[in-house]
C-alpha cells in the first residue's frame, strides 16, 4: 500500500497530472472556506447537541469550532466533490502503468453525481452524529479514523472500480477485500489532515487507488469486447 501512495506522488510531475493537480489545489481549497463559513452559520443558527452545555461551548467557540467542524468534515467532502473532475488523474495512472487495460467501461455523468450524492450525505451525517466523540482524547482519533476510513475507502474505491467492472463486479471486489479498502480510506483520511498535503490528497488518494485496483488482479476486458473481468496479475 506505501508502494501505492509513493507512485502516486512520484507521478504529481506528469504532463498528465498537471490539469487534475492544478483544478485538484483549487476546488480543495474552495471546499475548505466553503465548509467553514457553511459551518459557521449553521453553528451561529442551530442547536446541534441534546445537552446544553455543548451547545454553550460551541457557540462561545465561535470561528475555531467552526473551523474543527469543517476540518473534521472535509476528507469526505473535498472526495465527494472532487470525485467528479478526477477521471483525468486515473486515466493518466492507468495509461502510464496499465497500458494493457484497454478502454474503461463507461460511467454517466449522472451515475458520477448520484454516487458523489450519496457519499457526501453519509460523511456528513456520520460525522455529526459521533461529534459528542470527538471531545474524547485518544478515542476521537480512533473513531475518526475508522469512521472516514470507511467512507473515504468506499468513496474512492467507487471513483475507480465502476470504471473496471460491471455493478455487481464491484460489489464482489468490496466484499471480498473490504479492510484493504478501508485501511486505504484512513490512510486518505490522514494525509488530509496534514496542513498543505491536504490540498492534494484528493489527488493522491485516486491515484493510488488504481494501483491498488489494480494489483488486486481486477480490469475490465476492453479490445475483446464483453462486459467480464479479468486477472492482471
Amino acid at each position: 500500500m506505501l508502494r501505492d501512495f509513493g507512485l502516486a506522488a512520484a507521478q504529481l510531475g506528469d504532463r498528465a497530472f498537471r490539469r487534475p493537480l492544478v483544478l485538484g489545489l483549487a476546488l480543495s481549497a474552495l471546499v475548505f472556506v466553503t465548509l467553514w463559513v457553511g459551518v459557521w452559520l449553521v453553528l451561529r443558527h442551530t442547536h446541534l447537541f441534546a445537552t446544553g452545555w455543548l451547545n454553550t461551548a460551541v457557540a462561545a467557540l465561535g470561528e475555531l469550532a467552526a473551523f474543527g467542524l469543517a476540518y473534521l468534515l472535509y476528507p469526505g467532502v473535498v472526495g465527494a466533490v472532487t470525485s467528479l473532475f478526477l477521471d483525468q488523474a486515473i486515466l493518466a495512472v492507468e495509461s502510464r502503468h496499465y497500458p494493457r487495460l484497454g478502454a474503461p467501461r463507461p460511467v454517466g455523468l449522472g451515475e458520477q453525481a448520484i454516487r458523489a450524492l450519496r457519499l457526501l450525505v453519509l460523511t456528513v451525517v456520520l460525522n455529526l452524529l459521533v461529534l459528542p466523540v470527538y471531545l474524547v482524547p485518544l478515542i476521537n482519533l480512533l473513531v475518526f479514523f475508522a469512521l472516514n476510513g470507511y467512507i473515504l475507502g468506499r468513496e474512492y474505491f467507487e471513483m475507480v472500480a465502476p470504471r473496471r467492472a460491471d455493478p455487481s463486479g464491484v460489489r464482489q471486489l468490496w466484499r471480498d477485500h473490504r479492510w484493504t479498502w478501508v485501511v486505504m480510506g484512513a490512510a486518505i483520511a490522514f494525509l488530509s489532515t496534514l496542513p498543505v498535503v491536504n490540498l492534494i490528497a484528493p489527488l493522491l488518494g485516486v491515484a493510488a487507488m488504481v494501483h491498488r485496483v489494480a494489483r488486486l488482479g481486477i480490469a475490465r476486458v476492453g479490445s475483446q469486447g464483453g462486459g467480464g473481468t479479468q486477472n492482471l496479475v
